[in-house]
């Protein structure tokens, strides 16, 4: 097939797109493309150039993929998933929710947020929303357990929220949460970790099937070993290696109800 162009889209946090940009770049170097990418601005499953398969390689996170996948079933497959530098981390391709809170707060366990202003990303969200939804069923809180919750739009949004007092607490992607701790770390000594949530299977670089098998294969072996210029990109964001990972893997994160647990329809 002919492709002049690889198009790639990010769902995921804005503060990792420059290095999403550097791997579109290194693929589109290694298999002589141009490459264009841009920052979703919408649900996948409400992006009509994804729905129409006119997108290439997708940055997404595993829960969205897997509702996106129950509904349009043979269009993506994944490709790999960082693995992060960081011990916590075991040298696998996952990410944790860590609960933050204001550190000048009295707040220490979970149980001290009883009553308290939540902001979440988005109701769609594995870790600023299911992974908290899922810990509160697993331990039984009651279903007002908060006393206020607010739809931020995004995880930088809900740190900052914490940091400014607008919110007693979020979860938030701990690989987002750490990378925002590198570019901003004043935040460190305004916020406090009260629990941490999973793991889970980290974000994928997904490809669309129409790429064909020869070419996604290429791409994978070309990820699996990155050259100088990549590896640097992969060091300012503390992602050690990539690791193939399968579709499978993420249907975990679509087995869960979801009903919206702690936040109130209109």
């Amino acid at each position: 097939m002919v492709l002049p162009r690889l198009r790639a889209v990010s769902y995921l946090a804005p503060n990792w797109f420059g290095f999403y940009q550097a791997i579109t770049a290194y693929l589109g170097r290694v298999l002589g493309l141009e490459t264009q990418l841009h920052q979703g601005e919408c649900d996948p499953l409400e992006d009509p150039l994804l729905m129409q398969d006119r997108i290439d390689l997708v940055f997404i996170c595993g829960l969205p993929l897997i509702r996106y996948c129950q509904v349009v079933s043979d269009q993506l497959q994944t490709l790999v998933a960082p693995v992060m530098e960081s011990s916590r981390y075991y040298n696998r391709p996952i990410y944790f929710a860590d609960v933050i809170v204001n550190a000048d707060s009295d707040i220490r366990v979970l149980a001290d947020l009883a009553g308290k202003t939540l902001c979440y990303n988005d109701v769609g969200s594995n870790s600023g929303y299911n992974l908290l939804r899922q810990r509160l069923i697993q331990e039984k809180y009651p279903l007002n357990f908060f006393g206020k919750t607010i739809q931020s739009g995004s995880h930088q949004r809900s740190i900052r929220w914490v940091v400014e007092g607008l919110a007693d607490c979020a979860a938030i992607d701990s690989v987002v949460l750490e990378q925002e701790l590198r570019d901003f770390p004043e935040f460190s000594q305004h916020l406090r970790v009260v629990a941490v949530l999973g793991p889970s299977p980290m974000p994928p670089l997904v490809v669309a099937r129409h790429l064909g098998i020869p070419l996604i294969g290429q791409m994978q072996s070309a990820l699996l070993q990155p050259d100088a210029e990549l590896q640097r990109a992969m060091a300012r964001v503390g992602v050690k290696r990539f690791a193939t990972v399968e579709l499978e893997d993420y249907r975990v994160l679509g087995q869960t109800k979801s009903d919206r647990f702690f936040v109130s329809l209109p």
